[in-house]
């Protein structure tokens, strides 16, 4: 047997001679080929967006949203395979609400990544399971100001100023980096992360999809909701004319 995949693949408790998980780079793989999804974390708040690809013009639109609430202060967006996707935000949904039942206290976005982060790792250790192929976003405002993180499909976490998974991650985190995160506002960044969803979108040439935007902050009480319907269009809208001049 050789390292490329043969036979080494098939449990992911596995390990091929160099070390390697294969299910867990299987899992990378889905999440690859899953819409975009983003993160930013701004002076104010935290800002989520989706690019939410759409398979079918039968769908209901605004119906099977990948940004989801987990606690009152704290939102997920995911980019993989969606079922995958609601299996985690109920999961994460669980340990937000034993925290509360232990601490009675709202839990800290840090301790529930760690808690999801564990969890999703215990996927990769027995051959009777397999990995999660989803890469989820988590935002939260809370006594410690606003926070970011990404737990990957191999159960690692990290905490960032902002992330971005999924299909166009390159790009998307090429223009992120161009921000002045630490400058924008709220309103400011929404703009900006549907701008972003735009491009990255428009560079795949992929199928129709829907934009989802989230926010936490002063401007939502500090709890996660989607951001208000006229915001919404007028994002949208400045990003279309934003993607005639990117094009040109």
């Amino acid at each position: 047997m050789t390292s490329i995949g043969t036979g080494y693949d098939l449990s992911a408790s596995t390990y091929s001679p160099d070390g390697r998980i294969f299910q867990v780079e299987y899992a990378n793989k889905a999440v690859e080929n899953s819409g975009t999804a983003i993160g930013l974390k701004v002076k104010d708040g935290i800002v989520l967006a989706v690019e939410k690809l759409v398979h079918s013009k039968l769908l209901v639109p605004e119906a099977n949203r990948r940004i989801q609430t987990i606690d009152r202060h704290i939102g997920l967006a995911t980019a993989g395979l969606l079922a995958d996707g609601r299996h985690l935000s109920n999961r994460a949904r669980d340990e937000a609400a034993s925290y509360r039942d232990v601490y009675n206290a709202p839990p800290p976005l840090s301790n529930i990544v760690d808690r999801l982060g564990l969890y999703v790792q215990a996927y990769t250790l027995y051959s009777s399971v397999r990995p999660f192929g989803i890469s989820t976003i988590l935002g939260s405002v809370d006594q410690n100001g606003p926070s970011l993180y990404v737990v990957e499909p191999s159960g690692v976490f990290y905490g960032y100023n902002g992330a971005a998974v999924g299909k166009g991650r390159q790009l998307a985190k090429t223009e992120i980096e161009k921000l002045k995160l630490s400058e924008l506002s709220l309103r400011e960044a929404v703009m900006e992360a549907a701008r972003i969803i735009y491009v990255v979108h428009e560079d795949a040439k992929d199928k129709e999809f829907e934009l989802e935007i989230s926010w936490i902050g002063p401007e939502s009480n500090n709890l996660h909701v989607h951001v208000p319907k006229d915001l919404f269009q007028e994002a949208e809208s400045k990003a279309k004319e934003a993607l005639e001049t990117f094009e040109d």
